[in-house]
């Protein structure tokens, strides 16, 4: 999700001032669009709105968000996210200690990483519906898509930031190089697959 608004962002240029929580490559885009970005620790973004230190916020999505009281001080919910389509979870391990495993308890933890992140994708996409139902039955929250001219603005500003953020050291260059690479692939096979079988959900 985009996040949550205490007021009205119809247009580029209502993002002008408004201070919005978002860390990272988000809240440098943002900032390209006039807002001030700021940085508030999850437990503090409900006062935050409340008081009016801040404007906007993103956290997770109709889940989570709902679980920390976000619908109780914002009255806009603002939807695509555009600064985070998507979580990867990452399991660290210490190199000398993985490489004392043999290759069948490497084997066994790379699965089981496997199956706790497709089985948390799975528990956060229903209860993302569910909580999203609850907030629309609700009816005190207004769920808006952001504008294309927002949306449009959003991509011209966020591919100049990844841009940058890819120029860096040789690692960033090299995954930089490779999304940009898979970018056109992957848009054309998420629209005859994915977007395609969406749509066609609507025509029942």
């Amino acid at each position: 999700m985009g996040g949550w608004c205490t007021r009205e962002v119809p247009s580029p240029d209502a993002f002008r001032g408004l201070r919005y929580r978002m860390p990272g490559l988000g809240g440098e885009v943002l900032r390209r669009l006039g807002a001030s970005a700021v940085t508030v620790p999850g437990g503090e973004i409900v006062q935050s709105l409340k008081s009016g230190a801040i404007d906007g916020a993103e956290w997770v999505g109709p889940w989570l968000d709902m679980d920390l009281g976000l619908h109780k001080v914002a009255g806009y919910y603002y939807y695509p996210g555009f600064h985070e389509p998507g979580t990867g979870s990452t399991l660290g391990i210490n190199k000398r200690l993985w490489e004392s495993f043999d290759a069948s308890d490497r084997r066994l933890i790379e699965d089981a990483a496997a199956a706790e992140y497709a089985r948390s994708l799975a528990e956060f996409n229903f209860n993302n519906a569910l909580w999203l139902r609850r907030l629309r039955d609700e009816g005190t929250v207004k769920i808006l898509m952001f504008d294309d001219s927002v949306l449009k603005k959003l991509y011209r500003i966020s591919n100049d930031v990844v841009a940058e953020a890819g120029s860096g050291d040789d690692l960033s260059k090299k995954i930089y190089a490779s999304y940009q690479q898979s970018f056109p692939l992957i848009i054309d096979w998420s629209d005859i697959a994915e977007g395609a079988l969406l749509n066609s959900r609507r025509l029942a």
